[in-house]
């Protein structure tokens, strides 16, 4: 029985350091040197090449290195049998939570605009925007966006949050389903994205919605890229629908030097680091997982194919 790491990407040693002071015994194989494929019965995957994880007899589940699960999703030659899962740790929570309140702060201070004025060495000073003249609209309601609503309702913000459903989060007023998503969005004039990428929310973030939004209006997307309709946020911005963006998240990573957000300066852009798992903190969710998997069990944070998430 072995734990396979398949990250192309990333260097998966850390990972499977902290897995191994976990547990010791475990036989932990890094992608692609797997000396036998039949004996991979649990796999951690970070974007693994496509149909990566297609010809593993005994596979029995297959968990995300993080939030998000779409690189699993799509991936059609995971058989049905096999249970997904992702980690979501207390770090990754505060992280994004850090994130987003920083992207808002360097939003009213006009960080940006300062920055840009050091390179020129000019001086002129902006009326920052006060946190009574900003609400907060959260789509997603998850862990992730549970854990920001609240920390920005503690910071003074006022949040909206919208969800499938209602939730109860103290100082996050509450709006729910289809029926409700504009009364949420005429009511928010800072939108942050922290939705799970499925059908129904895939290119939710369009001109519609920034139309809907009270201005000035500002967009924070740390979902993923395909909840952006890229050429409407162009649209949007040059009509001054919106007065900017920060873009963690983007339809194709890296993104490419020829992309056109890269040349517009009211876009702030980072390269998808707005939580990052730590290995050792990831260790002990995967080895339980693991251990769960190998007895049938129900996973930890496990995901519904049907749902997306």
């Amino acid at each position: 029985m072995s734990l396979l790491l398949i990250a192309p990407n990333r260097d998966m040693n850390p990972l499977k350091e902290a897995l191994l002071e976990v547990d010791s015994s475990l036989d932990v194989e890094l992608w692609p040197k797997v000396e036998k494929r039949e004996r991979v019965n649990f796999a951690v995957s970070w974007k693994h090449p496509k149909n990566g994880l297609g010809d593993y007899p005994n596979l029995k589940a297959v968990s995300s290195l993080g939030a998000g699960v779409n690189h699993l999703l799509e991936d059609k030659n995971i058989p049905e049998t096999v249970k997904l899962c992702r980690v979501i740790t207390t770090s990754l929570q505060s992280q994004m939570a850090d994130y987003v309140m920083n992207a808002i702060t360097n939003y009213r201070l006009h960080t940006f605009l300062y920055h840009d004025q050091k390179k020129v060495g000019e001086w002129q000073v902006y009326e920052s925007i006060q946190k009574q003249d900003c609400t907060v609209g959260i789509m997603g309601l998850g862990e992730m966006g549970k854990t920001t609503a609240q920390f920005l309702a503690e910071n003074e913000y006022a949040v909206n949050g919208w969800s499938n459903s209602k939730k109860h989060i103290n100082g996050v007023t509450s709006f729910s389903g289809k029926d409700e998503l504009n009364d949420f969005l005429s009511s928010s004039n800072i939108l942050v994205c922290l939705l799970p990428l499925t059908e129904v929310t895939e290119g939710i973030l369009d001109l519609g919605t920034f139309k809907t939004l009270k201005t000035p209006a500002y967009l924070i997307n740390v979902g993923r890229g395909g909840h952006l309709v890229e050429e409407d946020l162009i649209y949007a911005l040059d009509t001054n629908t919106l007065a900017g963006a920060c873009l963690d998240v983007f339809e194709k990573e890296p993104l490419p030097a020829n992309h056109v957000f890269w040349n517009r300066p009211n876009i702030m852009i980072t390269p998808h680091v707005a939580s990052i798992t730590p290995a050792k903190e990831a260790a002990a969710i995967i080895v339980e997982n693991y251990k769960r998997a190998l007895s049938g069990m129900d996973l930890i944070n496990e995901v519904s194919r049907e749902k997306g998430y």
